[in-house]
């Protein structure tokens, strides 16, 4: 059904087909439809930061900004829903248009910012949802609050989320917030990643539950840094590794329409980045935490290739915009057998 739907959609801008495919989902969830979307994925569950999945393949963030959709998106099979990036003030992000579709790659550039209703009015909605599997909550900071400050707007994020989230994410690697990679780095990773480990025991004690952090990187670095990352997430005893984020590389898409828009992209230009980055990882980690592999993801290829590669998890976004709700399936089949494979 989608491949009847999606040349509609793609009339529209592409937020404004964002907003309308997100609503009528929503509609339809309310209305039973749903099945008539997607055929739910076999079970391939799997055990991941001490959570327990029914499959392997999650959305991920950026998708549902402000958690409005989750029964909705978790009806079509999902293995877990990770909302956000949500921040502590809401902010309306950048200017428009600041949304892209490359259909000739499969990729979307974005320059969103973090745009989102603030933290209070996602755990609003969190609260109103009937959703009782994994979800993830992806925190990140205001643009307008200083470097040298984004540590407390990490640490207010996760108190806020912590009592509902089943694991935490911390959104490291957007290249759309000015300054915000440079955190990925050296001593003010450290101390971030000291504050919120800290933060994460006194918040375990709190609640009498330990809620898993992991922090999203970027694919835009060489193995050294790729490997110092890994290190530092060792060190600190962070709980899982998500790679990657967006690129800001255009290397894969010169000359077609929109490619020399600023932001990041995601979609299969990506996929053989994120998937080298999943590679290092796992070499320098070593089985020390798990890898959840995102970029690129479209295919029942991708995924096994992901899985193949180190990772444990999944997550899908751009893939799902371009393929629809019948990639979830296919994409936990090829998950499903790397898993197999690995398992011996």
């Amino acid at each position: 059904m989608y491949s009847l739907i999606r040349p509609f959609l793609f009339r529209f801008s592409a937020e404004r087909a964002h907003h309308l495919s997100l609503n009528a989902l929503s509609v339809c969830h309310r209305l039973g439809l749903t099945p008539l979307l997607a055929r739910r994925p076999p079970d391939c569950p799997v055990e991941v930061m001490g959570l327990r999945f029914p499959n392997p393949v999650g959305l991920a963030a950026g998708l549902d900004k402000n958690a409005r959709h989750i029964d909705a998106l978790a009806a079509l099979g999902f293995g877990f829903i990770e909302v956000g990036t949500v921040t502590p003030r809401a902010q309306p992000g950048n200017p428009l248009p600041r949304l892209f579709r490359l259909p000739a790659a499969d990729a979307i550039i974005n320059r969103m910012g973090f745009n989102n209703d603030g933290v209070d009015a996602l755990l609003t909605a969190v609260k109103a949802s009937r959703y009782d599997g994994i979800l993830g909550i992806n925190i990140g900071k205001n643009k307008d609050t200083p470097a040298e400050q984004a540590v407390d707007d990490y640490l207010h994020c996760l108190r806020k989320v912590y009592p509902l989230a089943s694991y935490v994410t911390v959104n490291l690697s957007s290249p759309n917030t000015p300054g915000l990679r440079d955190l990925q780095f050296g001593e003010p990773l450290k101390q971030l990643l000291a504050a919120l480990k800290s933060a994460q025991k006194a918040l375990a004690e709190e609640h009498g539950r330990y809620v898993p952090l992991a922090v999203k990187i970027a694919p835009d670095m060489v193995e050294d840094d790729v490997r110092g990352v890994a290190r530092a997430f060792v060190d600190a005893g962070i709980d899982a590794v998500i790679a990657t984020n967006t690129t800001i590389s255009r290397e894969a898409v010169t000359g077609l329409p929109y490619s020399e828009e600023t932001g990041g992209l995601s979609g299969a230009p990506v996929r053989d980045a994120s998937t080298e980055v999943i590679r290092i990882l796992a070499d320098e980690l070593a089985g020390a935490m798990p890898i959840i592999g995102v970029g690129g993801v479209d295919s029942e290829q991708a995924a096994e290739e992901k899985i193949a590669a180190g990772a444990e998890l999944l997550q899908v976004y751009t893939g799902f915009i371009y393929r629809g709700p019948a990639l979830i399936k296919d994409a936990v089949r090829g998950a499903a057998r790397a898993l197999e494979r690995k398992r011996g």
